[in-house]
């Protein structure tokens, strides 16, 4: 063959016009194929929960750092240290504040492992995936949440979400039932759309960010109805006002029945247990 063909038919097998459209990962990756990569978030979710039966949820939202209370004890032990060093420096005073508001909010992640044992203890025997347990995958109250379903060898999902600096999964999310996602907005349609119930543990915007989606989306009865629990209502009620929103007149009154309040992870569940007429592990 001519070295000139031989050379062009080369050129030919490796233009990446020649790939299969499938395999051409940087024509998925342009912006004008977004249509495209949100369909296949939209779809391989869907396609793998079907697969391994999961016919329900139970979405744990809550904050990343809630942590474990030797974890929270090191990071106050870390900040008595600095302002030791730097006695006069206000943002070690700082560090001290925080770190003991952590102290203090380290039952909650104890409390949001424990509600998933009860959950997943009570609802996958006998071969079922209801009332699987899921959260955003990541570490904090999300982490206490699969951790408790692993501790009792049940399933749960992580919905992780692509962030500039990587979040790796916790490591307790049944790996067949672990995604990442690229676009948030996918992501908290997966939240809703198998979801039994809304369990809200103290966090910061991106809970809050998923509480009020999920609000307005039962506000305006675009989504099944479900029980939504903020867990902590002295934290609940010191972050946000929801009297003042029906006061002012900005919600209608019989909004805030959209909002129940638990203080126990066994409190939490009764709610639950009572409003989809499920056998309560207490009884």
């Amino acid at each position: 063959m001519n070295p000139s063909v031989e050379a062009n038919r080369q050129a030919i097998l490796n233009s990446p016009s020649y790939r299969l459209a499938e395999l051409d990962m940087d024509f998925l990756g342009r912006d004008g194929q977004r249509p495209v990569r949100m369909q296949l978030e939209l779809q391989k979710t869907e396609t793998l929960l079907r697969e391994n039966h999961v016919t329900s949820t139970v979405v744990v939202f809550g904050g990343t750092q809630v942590l474990p209370k030797q974890k929270a004890l090191a990071k106050l032990a870390r900040a008595h240290e600095r302002i030791h060093r730097n006695p006069n420096d206000p943002l070690a005073e700082r560090a001290v504040v925080r770190a003991e508001n952590t102290v203090e909010k380290s039952r909650f992640y104890e409390e949001a492992r424990e509600f998933s044992r009860i959950v997943s203890s009570t609802c996958q025997c006998d071969g079922k995936c209801d009332f699987v347990i899921m959260t955003g995958g990541g570490p904090g109250v999300m982490e206490a949440a699969n951790r408790g379903a692993f501790e009792v060898g049940a399933k749960s999902i992580g919905l992780n979400i692509e962030l500039p600096h990587e979040q790796e999964p916790n490591p307790y999310i049944t790996p067949e039932l672990c995604f990442q996602f690229s676009y948030f907005a996918l992501r908290k349609f997966h939240f809703i759309l198998r979801a039994a119930a809304l369990v809200v543990f103290p966090g910061g915007f991106g809970t809050l960010d998923e509480l009020f989606n999920t609000l307005t989306l039962r506000q305006t009865q675009r989504m099944q109805e479900i029980p939504i629990i903020l867990y902590g209502e002295e934290y609940w009620k010191q972050i946000i006002n929801f009297q003042a929103l029906a006061d002012e007149g900005v919600i209608a009154d019989d909004h805030m029945d959209l909002l129940q309040f638990a203080e126990s992870p066994q409190q939490a569940w009764d709610i639950i247990a009572q409003f989809h007429n499920v056998e309560s592990a207490s009884n």
